[in-house]
């Protein structure tokens, strides 16, 4: 039986590799910081989840965090929101809600892949030709499909502490705390939308907050709780959002697979 969930998806907030991509070539990316104000940012972001939180019908509330550095540093901005508003959380770190790894070109300048990888780098860019960014696969790395398929298995995680306890308690509110790939994989594969969507949209801002919910009966929407900390893209930025496509439809509803 379909039961209320809310699913609160978080980005991290600027780090130091979207404001200087050369930080790619001295860290790996799970040991990429906040920029210093982003520790600012996050806490803004937790400050927002605590305000929607406290509206909401009592039930347990659990935050999911991606163990990268910077979204561990954002999701300890969001504890701080939550705690000085009395919104009572617990915490769990899920590997699966990783950024998308880009294997051998991370840290590579576009202009220099095909001088330094031209076997790798034709057969990335036969797949973009063709079909987008969304199925091309990084050398070494994932594809954004691979993304996608991973953080599906997630979902049985959220479904089965969604169900109802014997005291009738259960965690009706999920906050996940990842990447900008990540997350919007995350709202595809919920919502059942499709590879030309994802491809369509760019990257959530900075430590915003967008909301999965429903209360049982009506379907899925996909809304806005904060709208985070646009920038002006980087060159990290766009490598990230891949190839965007003129906006697709984004109705949503029906139930997670």
């Amino acid at each position: 039986m379909p039961r209320p969930i809310n699913i609160l998806l978080v980005r991290h907030a600027v780090s130091a590799a979207n404001l200087d991509r050369s930080l790619y070539q001295r860290l790996p990316d799970p040991k990429v910081p906040l920029a210093p104000q982003g520790h600012e940012q996050a806490r803004a972001a937790g400050d927002a989840v605590a305000a929607w939180l406290k509206t909401q019908e009592p039930g347990g509330t659990r935050i999911l965090c991606s163990p990268y550095q910077r979204t561990r540093e954002t999701c300890a901005g969001i504890e701080a929101g939550l705690k000085a508003n009395d919104v009572a959380y617990d915490r769990i770190e899920e590997l699966a809600l990783r950024e998308m790894s880009f294997g051998l070109f991370d840290g590579i300048a576009d202009e220099e892949l095909p001088q330094l990888f031209p076997r790798e780098h034709a057969h990335y860019q036969k797949h973009v030709d063709f079909e987008g960014e969304f199925f091309a696969p990084m050398p070494l790395g994932e594809s954004r499909v691979q993304v996608a398929d991973r953080v599906k298995g997630v979902f049985g995680t959220l479904i089965r502490d969604n169900r109802e306890r014997e005291n009738g308690w259960r965690i009706r509110n999920f906050v996940i705390v990842s990447h900008g790939v990540t997350l919007r994989a995350f709202i595809m594969q919920w919502l059942h939308l499709t590879p030309e969507w994802f491809q369509a949209q760019p990257n959530p801002a900075n430590a915003s907050v967008s909301l999965i919910s429903s209360d049982g009966v009506e379907p899925y929407r996909l809304s806005t709780v904060f709208e985070g900390f646009p920038h002006r893209p980087t060159k990290q930025d766009m490598r990230e959002e891949g190839v965007v496509q003129p906006a697709a439809d984004t109705t949503v509803a029906g139930e997670p697979g």
